[in-house]
């Protein structure tokens, strides 16, 4: 699938902003997708996000969902829904997230408390334009376990470690024994393979790791 043009992020930070201020800026654009929110501490990032995002944003959870499909590992999908915590003074909404190990829990919900239920096992970052704030930072005291990230067309898998802070990691314990470096050829740019060629190819990769042993 070819790339579409890229197109430059607009953002605007503000400082000195209250926690009330920002739940209160957060409905008033709520319907507006291609807006981005991050919060941090009083500092408040908007961005407002390319079609070269969201086409990135599309194909790496697609390649996500079609690897948990064939590795048949449930999971309950939220999309870039807003986590946020007011003790912490942190908000933020990622690309795309995953509840996997903790998908019994959410099976069938429409409804997120933080304060009751566990945060994504998994979220989608996709860094075509870099946020002024440490959106890393925010989730890994949000408590998320592991980022995939992608950023010039390449994959890297992100985990949470006990001081709290973020490390690449070879591979997912999701999916362990994947190469998940390898999913960045499914990636980049290509005019020649269409929607349907990716699918096909994706799904002949992805089912390698299925098979059972002899």
């Amino acid at each position: 699938m070819s790339r579409p043009p890229l197109r430059t992020h607009e953002r605007l930070c503000l400082s000195d902003v209250s926690w009330q201020d920002y739940e209160r800026l957060g409905e008033i654009f709520r319907d507006r997708p291609n807006l981005r929110m991050t919060y941090d501490r009083g500092e408040l990032e908007f961005m407002t996000l390319s079609n070269q995002h969201e086409f990135y944003k599309r194909i790496l959870s697609r390649a996500v969902e079609t690897l948990l499909d064939e590795c048949e590992i449930n999971f309950y999908a939220a999309g870039s829904m807003t986590f946020k915590r007011e003790d912490l003074r942190h908000g933020a909404e990622p690309d795309e997230c995953y509840w996997i190990a903790n998908e019994p829990v959410m099976r069938g919900r429409v409804d997120y408390d933080p304060t009751r239920d566990p945060p994504p096992d998994l979220l989608v970052e996709i860094e075509v334009s870099q946020s002024i704030l440490d959106r890393l930072d925010i989730f890994a005291a949000l408590g998320v376990p592991e980022i995939w990230r992608l950023e010039e067309d390449k994959v890297t898998v992100w985990r949470l470690q006990p001081e709290i802070a973020y490390s690449k990691s070879a591979e997912s314990p999701i999916f362990p024994g994947i190469p998940i470096s390898e999913l960045s050829s499914f990636i980049g740019s290509d005019p020649t393979r269409t929607s349907v060629r990716w699918l096909h190819e994706f799904r002949q990769w992805a089912a390698r790791f299925r098979e059972e042993p002899s």
